[in-house]
């Protein structure tokens, strides 16, 4: 009894993390794509400019703006439909019967998708400063970044779930975040059309989505010089709140099925 009480096990944690890094999508999009976009938008630029304090300024902020791409892939599309092939193959019911609640999966998923992203950005670090040439931050811009890339992550987590939960298809699910990773990557200025280029429509929904400020301003962060944090705040505070209204409805529809 003592052991069915422990949120978190080493058996359980084993068996996630395997579940996490068994999906080809997180290796591919959130891990292989990074680190590729990177060196190849920061390569096409130094050809065309010498590799001076310029050249170092652009591939920093291209190494910070393309760093939240891992987060999206790695939970947005990698939990979501890894999520939802359970949910279609009643996993979850299954590890009932064997007495492993989905309290305790969802923690030990956590964990995992955590201990994966932190290698994931292991690797995309290693490789921005030793290909494109980093530059080094501020203790504060490092600390910031962390937080940002934290709370970004457990919204993507919260999204990812609540769209699993609601369609519980694999194919649909897959289409959605899909089309949720390329909508944020466009909006965000990844895909080469940067902000002051877009149209009004496009930028107004552009600055309710966090990538958009860390993709077009943080490098100054990074660097410790001063940054009204107030529009990256909204922009936070919203799409939380869609990701909390969205857990909401996925909860209260969980109870609707128990009754």
């Amino acid at each position: 009894m003592r052991n069915r009480k422990r949120l978190i096990t080493v058996q359980m944690l084993s068996f996630e993390f395997r579940n996490v890094i068994g999906n080809p999508y997180i290796h591919i999009f959130g891990v292989g794509m990074p680190v590729f976009m990177m060196i190849l938008i920061c390569r096409s630029v130094a050809a065309e400019m010498a590799e001076g304090t310029l050249y170092a300024s652009m591939a920093t902020s291209v190494f910070l703006g393309i760093g939240a791409m891992i987060p999206m892939a790695t939970v947005l599309m990698g939990y979501g439909i890894s999520h939802a092939q359970e949910l279609e193959k009643g996993i979850p019911q299954r590890m009932e019967l064997f007495g492993i609640m989905p309290g305790v999966s969802m923690c030990n998923r956590i964990l995992a998708e955590g201990i994966f992203m932190l290698l994931a950005f292991g690797i995309y670090f290693a490789a921005g400063y030793i290909v494109v040439g980093v530059e080094s931050p501020r203790t504060s811009g490092l600390l910031i970044y962390i937080l940002c890339m934290v709370v970004f992550s457990v919204m993507m987590f919260c999204l990812a779930h609540g769209i699993a939960s609601l369609i519980r298809r694999f194919g649909l699910t897959y289409c959605v975040t899909m089309i949720l990773y390329f909508v944020f990557m466009i909006l965000g200025g990844m895909m080469g059309i940067s902000y002051d280029k877009m149209p009004g429509v496009m930028q107004l929904f552009a600055r309710m989505l966090p990538v958009t400020y860390i993709n077009r301003d943080f490098y100054t962060v990074w660097k410790g010089e001063s940054y009204n944090f107030m529009p990256m705040i909204q922009s936070f505070l919203l799409l939380g709140a869609i990701t909390g209204i969205l857990l909401f409805v996925t909860v209260k529809r969980g109870e609707r099925k128990l009754h």
